[in-house]
């Protein structure tokens, strides 16, 4: 499967996925606390809630952030292990001027941590 077709595999299995489900999951991979700092939630709890079938729904903002966090986890999850998605997740990035994932999501970086998807997916080394 070419990176393109896996990335938007990614994208619409998101779309099609109850944000309740997806924030279980996201939480099940990357723990409550790194969903909550992606997410750019002051309440570590949060997560918790919006895991919970009926609970809380996260803001409009919060669930773009979740969206795309669970595309980027799939896509390395799938094309690697999930470890090396987990560690991809909270290490420095060269294509993210040594930001972490987490971080650029929360910032609303989408566009960028594509791109450093897309690089890695590729194993790219030019940064």
């Amino acid at each position: 499967m070419s990176i393109s077709t896996t990335i938007i595999a990614g994208h619409n299995e998101t779309a099609r996925m109850d944000i309740h489900e997806l924030v279980r999951r996201l939480n099940s991979h990357l723990g409550p606390l790194l969903v909550a700092a992606l997410a750019g939630a002051k309440d570590r709890k949060l997560p918790h809630k919006w895991a919970k079938p009926g609970g809380t729904v996260p803001g409009p903002a919060f669930q773009k952030r979740l969206q795309l966090a669970h595309r980027v986890w799939i896509s390395i999850a799938d094309a690697e292990t999930e470890a090396i998605a987990r560690a991809w997740f909270i290490g420095g990035n060269p294509f993210l001027a040594e930001d972490t994932p987490v971080t650029a999501i929360r910032e609303d970086r989408h566009k960028e941590v594509l791109q450093a998807l897309t690089a890695f997916l590729e194993d790219r080394q030019d940064v």
